[in-house]
């Protein structure tokens, strides 16, 4: 019998995946072979990738369901990192390939990047920063910092980042509120923060707004213009989970309109940034989707991945399955 084949498909402008798999490799060379492809964005999949007994999938093409209809000897398409909406779950399920995910590698990470963006914006760090580097000292933003504990720091969504993120500004002394339909009851009293009912109580009251809610069908789009005009004049918006969530357009609209006080954005809609035009859009910071990085994390998030794809190829349960 030959050995079952493990495919790790990793996007050749990034390279996550050494080509050796020192990560991957002690968990799967005495039951698998190991391959490491880089590919392109959006190039077709290689047969080798196809064929393969599981897949280990970073950012990258997507995996529809003219794809899984060939993944013929897929035991399992795990995705690196907490997203999945790259791979058509539905399609996988019916072809009975379970989809995994990784949800905790970067728990810590997201939050404390979440938390990095909301302190920048409320203590106008930038904006000082490059006022001291022209050497001036008039401190022309004074008027947009607050105290920290006058101020409502939504979430949308209380999964475990969200968590994360509700005891870290819980800790900075904000008042903390949350929407998410979805968390069992209770919850609010276990952690001391406070649940609202709907999306428009939670945009009416914040003064930060933080996303830590999947991308899905219900999800894409959430925050709109409509939403944003619920929201306080000069509240901020924090995104650290998709950027398909916030609808980049209306966000710099009222940045511009000074409607928005400021935003963070780790994410944006159509990433990354396309135009002069949109980097100039005043009181914008935006980091690289890079909430998630640490070398910590990305050892944690691939000894998952490859601990699940071993289980995969013996054919015992695998765990974080979302289809």
């Amino acid at each position: 019998m030959p050995r079952p084949t493990v495919a790790i498909l990793c996007p050749r402008e990034f390279k996550f995946t050494d080509h050796e798999a020192s990560v991957e490799r002690p968990f799967l060379d005495d039951v698998a072979d190991l391959r490491t492809v880089w590919l392109d964005f959006n190039a077709p999949l290689p047969d080798d990738v196809i064929g393969a007994n599981a897949l280990i999938l970073w950012h990258g093409p997507l995996i529809t369901a003219p794809i899984i209809a060939k993944m013929q000897h897929c035991r399992a398409i795990i995705r690196n990192g907490v997203g999945f909406d790259t791979v058509d779950i539905a399609a996988a399920a019916q072809a009975g390939i379970p989809v995994c995910n990784v949800p905790d590698y970067g728990t810590e990470e997201v939050a404390d990047h979440a938390l990095a963006l909301t302190l920048a914006l409320y203590r106008q760090l930038f904006p000082l920063d490059a006022e001291a580097k022209r050497l001036g000292w008039k401190i022309n933003v004074a008027a947009k910092m607050r105290r920290l504990n006058t101020q409502t720091f939504g979430l949308i969504g209380l999964g475990r980042i969200g968590t994360a993120a509700a005891l870290r500004a819980k800790a900075f002394g904000f008042r903390v509120v949350f929407f998410d339909p979805y968390v069992t009851a209770g919850t609010h009293k276990a952690l001391g923060i406070e649940r609202v009912a709907s999306l428009d109580d939670l945009l009416r009251r914040a003064d930060t707004i933080s996303v830590h809610c999947p991308l899905s069908a219900e999800t894409r789009g959430l925050i709109g213009a409509r939403e944003i005009g619920l929201l306080r004049p000069g509240a901020f918006i924090v995104n650290t989970a998709r950027g398909d969530i916030v609808q980049k357009a209306p966000v710099f609209a009222a940045l511009r309109s000074g409607h928005l006080g400021g935003a963070g954005l780790d994410v944006v809609e159509a990433e990354p940034l396309r135009t002069a035009e949109e980097a100039a859009t005043p009181n914008l910071i935006v980091t690289c989707h890079a909430a998630f990085c640490s070398p910590e994390g990305m050892i944690e998030m691939r000894s998952t991945s490859a601990r699940i794809a071993r289980a995969a190829v013996l054919g015992e349960p695998v765990w974080n399955r979302v289809n």
